[in-house]
């Protein structure tokens, strides 16, 4: 950490701050210039207390990281790209993934519609709700344990793993029962204790953008999944809550060649929450690909208009089917199949 010293204080306020670095378990490396003092903190900032505190001490100007805070997520720690695997399914290798279905499970004749409509279509991966989190208390809020049966009834018939979203910790243990990839949503992006409990599972966790959250604290986020022994961590972007109320959310592309950038974990990409626009779907699916996503994650369903939740966002099964095919180019562009 670097240590800015204020002008023109004495002798003895310098050698208080470097005797707490000392005790802190840092080396200090001092440079004098005209007016300041400036220290240098050589250690391990993963394993130190933090030198922070003395932004508290009168004679502190200021104090700043040299590495960052996330450290198990970063490119720091592990330079090339991780792959996660959902049964015989790899993400982050040089196929895109692209996971499919309905936001909300209804029915067996539903979801049994749809997972065959998407795999036949080129789907690697079968998304869909069990347990919803909604706005209001009086929305449909899944059917629970019997949606999580039905998923791996269209598990089992379709060949394709599940991603299913768990919302409480109460429900860890039956969700990674059935599920192959936890998803964490919106709202519990930061809800730490959940975070570590999925992670504690061994299963994949997909971890969505909190709506206000920036990137650095997604990062962290990421970091509790890691930290806890998991390393099958992948980044969703979802759309993040702006201004702008044209569409549900703004879907921040750019994260991707930043979590590139900053992260080896594999990014995905959510359209369908990105937006709330079955119209915008596919163009962002294309530019997301374009992009460098790893994966896509797209809500489908046989008659979106009678959909028990989020209809407005959601593929017909042929407008999927037509999408999977537009995306070959897109995909071959960016040097992923």
């Amino acid at each position: 950490m670097i240590i800015v010293l204020k002008p023109k204080i004495t002798k003895r306020q310098e050698a208080a701050v470097l005797k707490e670095i000392k005790k802190l378990g840092y080396r200090p490396h001092i440079i004098r210039g005209v007016e300041r003092v400036v220290i240098g903190a050589i250690g391990d900032e993963r394993t130190q207390h933090t030198l922070e505190t003395l932004m508290t001490w009168p004679q502190v100007e200021n104090v700043m990281r040299v590495q960052k805070r996330y450290k198990l997520v970063s490119r720091e720690a592990h330079p090339r790209h991780s792959t996660v695997r959902a049964g015989d399914v790899v993400i982050g290798g040089p196929e895109v993934v692209v996971m499919a279905g309905p936001c909300s499970v209804e029915s067996e004749k539903q979801l049994m519609k749809t997972a065959l409509a998407v795999r036949e279509a080129g789907a690697h991966i079968l998304r869909g709700g069990a347990f919803k989190p909604r706005t209001s208390p009086y929305e449909f809020q899944g059917l629970g344990e019997k949606g999580l049966k039905l998923l791996a009834k269209a598990r089992a018939e379709t060949g394709m793993p599940v991603i299913t979203e768990l919302l409480a910790e109460a429900h860890v243990d039956l969700v990674a029962e059935y599920a192959d990839i936890l998803q964490i949503g919106t709202r519990n992006a930061q809800n730490f204790q959940l975070l570590v409990a999925a992670a504690k599972t061994g299963r994949p966790v997909l971890l969505k953008r909190g709506m206000a959250m920036r990137i650095e604290e997604w990062l962290l986020a990421g970091e509790y999944i890691l930290a806890n022994e998991n390393p099958n961590l992948l980044f969703c972007e979802r759309g993040i809550r702006t201004f702008e109320n044209y569409t549900r959310n703004t879907l921040d592309l750019s994260a991707i060649p930043i979590l590139k950038q900053e992260s080896h974990s594999p990014v995905v990409i959510d359209p369908s929450q990105g937006t709330g626009r079955a119209s915008l779907v596919s163009a962002l699916c294309k530019g997301a690909v374009a992009m460098g996503a790893d994966a896509l994650l797209i809500e489908v369903h046989p008659n979106p208009a009678e959909a028990w939740s989020d209809g407005g966002q959601q593929l017909t099964l042929d407008g999927f089917a037509t999408l999977m095919q537009e995306l070959k180019p897109f995909a071959a562009a960016a040097g992923r199949s």
